[in-house]
């Protein structure tokens, strides 16, 4: 195997596959990346956790073909490090010879057929094609409230809901729920579930990739495959059967307040700085006429902010942990939301002031005289 690129190339697409490299394995060829010329001078690096496996291509010349699979940090660190400019690589038996202007290297390396293959699933009649943007914003808007529990099986993963004209993710971890539905034409109704860790760094490659660049997915039994430009992405499926998450919304609600996302965000940061410090990081919500109440006490002192909100219904008195509120304002873009209650100890539903885009779902935290 021989090929000559340039270390800014290279390097793009190391930053890319090396997502799937894992150091937590019994299986040492795993800690490695795959580096594949072939007769077309294109340079093809693969690495694989057998969850996660990613490909990306990279156009190389002078290039002889070949497949080596070298050591992932250590060659990271490498190319990472050279000057920017052409670089040299050839395996030579059992090493590859690195070579830029003055650096020279020459490191061990391994045979290609102790790594895994790879499935390949390219059907394009099958594809279904997403808006970079949107999925991508999608995933950041549900994949926080998935379980980060790996004992907890499903809801460790994002489920994606094809129905004939949306596509819908959703996230629980039996604290919170984050729901979001974007319109899209499906010609088959189907859904998976998916590792929202996995899913966090999709959405980091999603990020570094082309803007023109959309992205396809295509499903098997077990694997979903995505191509996003000249990077593929195969994940393992999750197993089980995900909650009915549509049976998990109250169906009506006694109170509904409309308020400021923005400052209902401010206030509740600036009461948490004392919440943190006391137990369930737990900030109370008295909500009067028009006017939302927060405080949090603690051996550190004591806050109490107020928040302008327009109520329909009775007053009431409920408890959160403060992060998981956060997180669902953090996530959200709408300068205007509504917050349905109905008693203390039932769950807070977050919605858009129109439509249905978004549902996120809270439960309180009890309080002494509830």
């Amino acid at each position: 195997m021989k090929f000559r690129c340039t270390q800014s190339s290279l390097t793009k697409a190391l930053n890319i596959v090396s997502k799937a490299v894992t150091t937590r394995t019994t299986i040492p060829i795993l800690k490695g990346i795959l580096l594949e010329v072939n007769e077309s001078g294109i340079l093809k690096m693969s690495a694989s956790d057998l969850d996660l496996t990613i490909e990306a291509t990279v156009e190389v010349e002078d290039s002889v073909p070949g497949s080596v699979v070298v050591q992932s940090k250590l060659f990271g660190d490498i190319i990472r490090k050279l000057p920017s400019s052409d670089i040299f690589i050839e395996s030579e038996y059992e090493n590859i010879a690195i070579k830029c202007m003055n650096s020279e290297f020459s490191i061990i390396c391994s045979s290609a057929d102790e790594f895994p293959s790879i499935k390949t699933m390219e059907n394009e009649k099958e594809a279904l094609s997403f808006d970079k943007n949107i999925l991508k914003e999608m995933i950041r808007k549900t994949s926080f409230a998935a379980s980060a529990d790996e004992s907890k099986g499903v809801i460790t993963g994002l489920l994606m809901e094809m129905t004939c004209d949306e596509l819908i993710t959703v996230a629980i971890d039996g604290y919170r729920m984050a729901v979001t539905r974007e319109a899209m034409i499906n010609r088959d109704e189907n859904k998976v579930i998916i590792s929202a860790k996995i899913m966090n760094e999709i959405n980091k490659i999603i990020s570094e990739s082309s803007d023109e660049e959309e992205i396809k997915m295509i499903l098997s039994d077990n694997n979903a495959l995505f191509i996003i430009g000249n990077i593929k992405i195969v994940v393992r499926l999750l197993d089980g059967e995900f909650i009915k998450y549509r049976d998990i919304l109250p169906k009506e609600s006694k109170i509904e307040v409309t308020v400021s996302r923005s400052s209902l965000l401010d206030s509740i940061e600036r009461a948490s700085l004392l919440s943190k410090e006391g137990k369930n990081n737990l900030i109370r919500f008295a909500i009067r006429d028009n006017i939302i109440t927060i405080t949090s006490k603690s051996e550190e002192g004591n806050v109490k902010e107020e928040v302008l909100a327009n109520k329909i219904g009775e007053d009431l008195d409920i408890g959160f942990n403060a992060k998981y509120v956060l997180d669902v304002l953090k996530s959200i873009d709408d300068e205007e939301i509504r917050m349905l209650f109905n008693t203390s100890i039932t769950p807070c539903v977050v919605k858009p002031l129109e439509g249905n885009k978004f549902d996120y779902l809270i439960l309180p935290v009890r309080i002494s005289g509830n």
